[in-house]
């Protein structure tokens, strides 16, 4: 089980998100190319410090982060949060960082009032993709070839989960 602490994200975590963000960049589960200098701030007017919680270990130092945030500004699906971000730090992984930042992802999209949790995830990506079945999402649909990564087409998976079983 995880010795994460979970917490809201702070404005003074902006710094320490970025490092992290770009430490963990992969072509695994990036569709975005390598961050490169000089680095803008990790927070900006799509990305504000109330949408993440951050995942804290051995005397607060932070492990990981998770993006929840609504997929879009239509009233008609205000009821569905989306995971739109999840990193672990290296030295974090295997201590189930991962899965306590999915469970304060799916209470945190409760407590707003949402009735599903979803989420994109590469279809390369086999490590998320079985964090996230273990966890209780199901794959809702497959986007074939979504993206052209390192010379290779590479589908985008929506997966989601229930939060009101």
């Amino acid at each position: 089980m995880s010795d994460a602490q979970i917490r809201p994200a702070l404005p003074s975590d902006d710094g320490v998100l970025g490092e992290l963000d770009r430490a963990t960049w992969s072509s695994l589960h990036a569709v975005s190319p390598r961050p490169e200098p000089p680095y803008g701030p990790f927070f900006d007017e799509l990305h504000r410090p109330e949408d993440f919680l951050v995942a804290e270990v051995d005397d607060e130092r932070i492990a990981g982060y998770i993006r929840v945030a609504r997929p879009t500004p239509l009233a008609g699906n205000g009821h569905v949060r989306q995971i739109q971000g999840l990193a672990v730090h290296e030295w974090a992984r295997g201590r189930g960082v991962g899965r306590a930042l999915l469970r304060a992802a799916a209470l945190h999209a409760r407590n707003q009032g949402a009735r599903r949790l979803t989420l994109r995830v590469l279809g390369h990506n086999a490590p998320a993709r079985a964090l996230y079945e273990a966890e209780g999402y199901v794959v809702e649909g497959v986007l074939p070839g979504e993206f052209f990564l390192d010379g290779v087409y590479v589908d985008d998976v929506l997966m989601g989960i229930s939060l009101t079983d």
